[in-house]
């Protein structure tokens, strides 16, 4: 994965960006290729915040990739066989990445990101029904679904966990982008589907970049979904050259781990 940019934020985002936290915080974004045609991963990191305690909302992510399975193996990192040519990989912080041993895909590498649902029927009506996903899959025995807006992107994957989602302490939500006079229609629909907005449509500032406007949602899980205005979207996520230095440069100076331990605290567990 490419680190596409960087930013430095020095307060809480007023869509909680970076969860319900109020410091200094950043955000990287790393893909296979720019946000315009490719699922991109946000790296959020608050300053001072040593660990978050995981829920079972979020189930990983697969990537069909022989070259990230071969990565895998030359640096030692632990794989375990899930089923045949799929590895599971748990990356720092225990998130998950099951890696398909697999020429890699052209148009992007990433597959599909798994969530958990409470109730798959009730999760596959809104995200289908209310948000007008496409259904490619649907497999009752397993309790899983697979969703989409295009065949040539990433896919999404409903899966029971069989009880109530548990989102933990840490933070996270599905974006897409959308033509910017569709985010009043959304919010609209939402209002008189009487579902859940949890940040009406509101701008977004970046410092020294485009602003852009957004709609929060909640599905019955509570998995947030964020839609974006396209058209100042294309303008802030272009690729930024220098977003890899700018990453080396924020984490060479946070030095917070050293700060900590020479007064014998611990990052705040969250």
């Amino acid at each position: 994965l490419q680190v596409l940019r960087h930013e430095e934020f020095e307060e809480g985002c007023k869509a909680s960006c970076n969860g319900p936290y109020d410091g200094k915080w950043s955000k990287t974004m790393v893909g296979y290729g720019p946000e315009d045609n490719h699922f991109v991963a946000e790296l959020t990191y608050n300053y001072g915040i040593g660990e978050y305690r995981l829920g079972n909302d979020f189930l990983g992510i697969t990537l069909v990739s022989s070259q990230a399975v071969s990565n895998a193996k030359k640096m030692g990192w632990p794989l375990k066989e899930v089923t045949s040519g799929v590895f599971e990989a748990e990356a720092p912080g225990g998130y998950k990445f099951y890696l398909e041993d697999k020429e890699q895909l052209k148009q992007d590498p990433v597959w599909k990101v798994t969530l958990g649902v409470s109730n798959l029927q009730k999760s596959v009506s809104y995200w289908s029904g209310l948000l007008g996903m496409k259904i490619y899959e649907k497999d009752e025995e397993k309790q899983r679904a697979l969703l989409g807006y295009a065949d040539n992107q990433c896919k999404l994957e409903l899966k029971a966990v069989g009880g109530a989602v548990d989102h933990g302490t840490a933070f996270g939500r599905i974006a897409f982008s959308c033509a910017k006079e569709e985010l009043p229609n959304i919010e609209a629909l939402m209002k008189k589907e009487n579902q859940k907005i949890l940040t009406p449509l509101v701008s977004l500032d970046t410092p020294g970049k485009a602003t852009v406007q957004v709609v929060i949602l909640a599905d019955p899980d509570g998995h947030e979904i964020c839609f974006v205005g396209d058209e100042a979207f294309r303008e802030l996520s272009k690729v930024d050259p220098n977003g890899g230095k700018l990453l080396d440069d924020a984490m060479a100076a946070d030095n917070s781990d050293k700060w900590f331990a020479e007064r014998n605290m611990k990052k705040v567990s969250a």
